[in-house]
């Protein structure tokens, strides 16, 4: 297919346009979290009833889960039958799921499921919208201009994320029904205009579909996510999972299947994730780097938002009927600094490259969670305010100029399958960034949590039997009562015990105020394992960073018939930093 002359307002149309589907995605992917009070209300759940901690697990991360699976063979098909054309299924396939969930029919349990289901539903058609939107701006965008095009679209995936949390705050308080209703339009507007705009400009390949391929890694990474999200549940006696036969066996069988994969790939005729495109050093380092600094800030929006929600905003005597925006709005400073940093990053990186950005990038990030670390439970707004600002700006640095890294270091051909492959890394680590997260809390508080809870309820007239009960508590039922507003010991003290307490000490139990302080500081500890975790993964991301050589670009003008996967080797020594190979050359040149 000859390569057709746009004009040089193409660009620009494939840039907005996937920007749109990519700013969709990503506020949909947070915009559940901070609405979930409203939705419990809406539905009618306790979610302090049995087995509903799995069920709003779910709920939560079932867009994610249903996406990260699905993006490298989607991206694998578009390379052969068109990647505008199935970008533009992500936008319609997306915008069924807004609708579904709109009119979710159900209440209760029921109404928990279709919840489920219709995100995943959603969570197809964010996989064809991830897996395209940075193969279709890579072949629409000159060298010299991919980084500030690809950094301004990862961007809006990033602050897509924040800004989740502001549109749910606000929507949320009026009907829990229009967080989904909100992409409608977006969706439909979208998917009409990729329609009409949107053009292939690249080769496709027809090849045959990688069914071994496609099973062994979608059971295997559905494996790996259903062990870690099982494993911060309760089990048992225990406060955590991992004792679990489900558990284990889901961890088991997972990684076998993800190492059959591997090597599945390795013989294959046309396999769906190209291997060969690691021995890249820039496209390998890239994607570990960003697999690093995903699992660094995936879980970060969610820490903070029980931080603000569930202790902090109470403890400022915020009702929680107004916690939810304000905690949206608490979270704006992180966005900015994504905003700020990421187009400017990605501009300059198209001239001097992207490891310097990187690299600071990751070290500035570092230092913001370091920071976010020193700060209690109760803090001053304007400290917290600059240091998750501090976060964003350094996930910017980082961002912008990684993925033009990543991109340009590939084949025209292999674009979409690069593309998808880069999106599962990133996803593949919020995913994990989030189990990980969770266990760490969670463990820190079955450590810290019962002698807190037995210090703080000890002042009062209760029978001590009932007080070393209510300290062992699941941690995980303790960390989503105080996010979604619920008072533990309302529910769990008899009204008859409540009625002989003096009247003050009744008061003051029940106060919104009192179980926020009650588990204040033990969250507060377990809250510095997460931030410290977060900055020494950084810290490897950038020292990573510094190795990914000098910047390659594949010139597709030298390529001829023969795989170029098996010349690509650009990047794997210092002799070839300095040389052209196999189709790469250095971008100074």
């Amino acid at each position: 297919m000859a390569k057709v002359d746009l004009g040089s307002h193409y660009k620009w149309i494939a840039l907005s346009n996937t920007t749109l589907g990519v700013l969709m995605a990503s506020i949909n992917g947070t915009i559940l979290i901070i609405s979930l009070p409203a939705i419990f209300r809406g539905i009618q759940i306790n979610p302090l009833a049995t087995g509903q901690t799995s069920l709003l697990l779910w709920i939560l991360m079932g867009f994610n889960v249903a996406t990260t699976i699905l993006l490298v063979s989607f991206g694998r098909i578009s390379d052969s039958y068109g990647r505008v054309k199935l970008y533009n299924m992500g936008f319609l396939v997306f915008t069924i799921g807004s609708i579904l969930l709109y009119f979710t029919p159900s209440v209760g349990t029921a109404g928990e499921w279709e919840l489920i289901i219709f995100r995943f539903v959603q969570g197809i058609g964010g996989a064809f919208l991830f897996a395209n939107s940075a193969a279709i701006l890579t072949d629409a965008f000159p060298v010299n201009e991919r980084g500030f095009a690809l950094g301004l679209n990862q961007i809006a995936a990033i602050a897509g994320g924040v800004l989740g949390l502001i549109v749910g705050g606000i929507l949320s308080t009026i009907d829990w029904r229009l967080i989904f209703l909100v992409n409608v339009p977006i969706g439909l507007f979208g998917t009409v205009w990729a329609y009409i705009a949107l053009k292939e400009t690249a080769e496709r390949r027809p090849s045959r579909l990688d069914w071994w391929g496609n099973l062994s890694f979608a059971i295997g990474l559905l494996g790996v996510m259903l062990g870690l999200t099982y494993s911060i549940t309760p089990y048992g006696t225990h406060p955590m999972g991992w004792t679990s036969p489900f558990v284990i066996t889901s961890l088991v069988v997972g990684v076998f299947l993800l190492l059959a994969f591997l090597v599945i790939e390795r013989y294959v005729k046309d396999p769906m994730f190209k291997l060969g495109l690691f021995k890249n050093r820039a496209f390998a380092i890239g994607n570990i780097s960003m697999l690093l600094a995903a699992v660094a800030r995936g879980g970060l929006s969610f820490m903070l938002i029980i931080w603000l929600q569930g202790i902090w905003l109470p403890l400022h005597g915020v009702s929680f009927a107004n916690t939810p925006l304000r905690a949206g709005i608490d979270t704006i400073p992180q966005m900015i600094g994504f905003l700020v940093a990421g187009p400017i990053s990605g501009r300059l990186s198209d001239k001097w490259g992207a490891r310097g950005f990187a690299t600071v990038g990751m070290i500035v990030a570092a230092g913001g969670f370091f920071l976010l670390n020193t700060l209690p439970a109760d803090f001053s707004y304007f400290p917290f305010a600059m240091w998750i600002f501090v976060v964003g700006v350094g996930q910017g640095l980082f961002a912008s100029p990684n993925t033009s890294a990543i991109m340009s270091a590939v084949p025209a051909r292999y674009r979409g399958a690069a593309s998808g492959m880069r999106a599962t890394f990133m996803n593949a680590g919020t995913m994990l960034s989030m189990g990980i997260f969770f266990s760490m809390i969670i463990a820190s508080l079955a450590s810290n949590l019962p002698g807190a809870m037995v210090h703080g309820l000890s002042r009062f007239a209760l029978p001590h039997s009932m007080v070393l009960s209510l300290s062992h508590l699941p941690p995980m039922a303790v960390l989503f009562a105080s996010l979604l507003g619920y008072n533990p010991l309302a529910h769990l003290i008899p009204s008859t015990i409540l009625a002989h307490l003096p009247a003050s000490q009744s008061r003051l139990m029940l106060s919104p105020r009192f179980f926020p302080t009650l588990i204040a500081h033990a969250f507060m500890k377990s809250l510095q394992v997460v931030f410290l975790f977060s900055a020494a993964l950084s810290l490897v991301a950038a020292i990573l960073s510094v190795f990914r050589g000098q910047r390659y670009i594949y010139d597709d003008s030298q390529e001829g018939n023969e795989d170029p996967l098996k010349t690509v080797g650009g990047g794997s020594t210092d002799r070839a930093e300095q040389t052209s190979v196999a189709g790469l050359r250095d971008s100074r040149t």
